[in-house]
């Protein structure tokens, strides 16, 4: 039987940067909308402010002498969120297009309007 293994090395390409402003299209926060805070390419994962909070326990150490239980942003699949779009109200996809000088630049897939 073959085992299965993670391969780590892998960098996803992920069309979407930090400070964009998402929607997510599924899971427990779908329809939801935030900021990215950070990009993981080797994961394929993005960290989208106020998306995939969790509360995480901390053992007790000299800053919290009682231990503590903090609320932070996880990591969520790129592929459930998408990038929001002002004018449709949507989660759209992300198309790359070559400028008038040449230059390639992020555009919205379907309606070819470039993203700010």
């Amino acid at each position: 039987m073959k085992k299965h293994t993670q391969h780590t090395s892998q960098i996803f390409k992920i069309r979407l940067k930090k400070g964009d402003t998402v929607m997510v299209r599924a899971g427990k926060d779908k329809g939801k909308t935030g900021k990215i805070v950070a990009v993981h390419p080797s994961t394929n994962k993005v960290t989208v402010e106020g998306i995939n909070v969790v509360t995480k326990h901390i053992k007790p150490n000299r800053l919290h002498p009682q231990g503590d239980k903090v609320t932070m942003n996880a990591p969520i699949w790129v592929s459930k969120v998408g990038l929001y779009d002002e004018a449709s109200k949507k989660a759209v996809r992300v198309a790359y297009a070559f400028d008038k000088e040449g230059k390639k630049t992020r555009v919205i897939a379907k309606t070819k309007k470039a993203v700010k």
